[in-house]
């Protein structure tokens, strides 16, 4: 796996699980891998702090997507203007994904969660742009849909039909 082969690779950064996070992930979806780890040296500890030989970079890939995880330290922390969306064609993927996501993290609201390294996600249906965009049911979808945590396909496609 090269990364510079893609133009745009999203950084992750982390304090110290960078490796963690990258192998958690690559778990959680299929056709996803861990590829080269980089490791810290002596030069630039008086700059970044990390001893020698602990990971610095994880290159990883997950669904086709590159990414890069950094062990740059505890000075970031993700937030919700960041998130990533996963695009669920079956209740049962909503389930899945939803279940291994927020585990040991956070559910929030209309499909948003936060996972155990504080990384927000979207677990949605790839038929809710259609549900939101039905002039004659949009609202009534909608309401429904506030009150989820988790989205349930079902549910909006009743608050569709009323």
């Amino acid at each position: 796996m090269t990364i510079a082969a893609q133009k745009i690779t999203p950084c992750l950064w982390f304090d110290t699980q960078a490796e963690d996070a990258a192998k958690f992930y690559a778990s959680v979806f299929k056709s996803s891998k861990v590829g080269k780890i980089s490791r810290y040296g002596k030069e630039g500890f008086e700059i970044h702090g990390k001893q020698a030989g602990t990971v610095m970079t994880v290159e990883f890939e997950v669904a086709g997507q590159k990414f890069l995880a950094l062990n740059g330290g505890p000075q970031f922390k993700f937030n919700e203007a960041v998130s990533f969306q996963v695009h669920c064609e079956t209740q049962e993927e909503i389930d899945y994904f939803w279940s291994k996501l927020a585990d040991g993290g956070e559910e929030g609201p209309c499909g948003w969660l936060k996972d155990k390294f504080g990384l927000s996600w979207q677990v949605i249906p790839t038929v809710l742009l259609q549900l939101l965009t039905d002039e004659g049911s949009a609202q009534r979808v909608m309401r429904s849909m506030l009150q989820m945590r988790k989205i349930d396909i079902a549910a909006l496609k009743r608050a569709q039909a009323a």
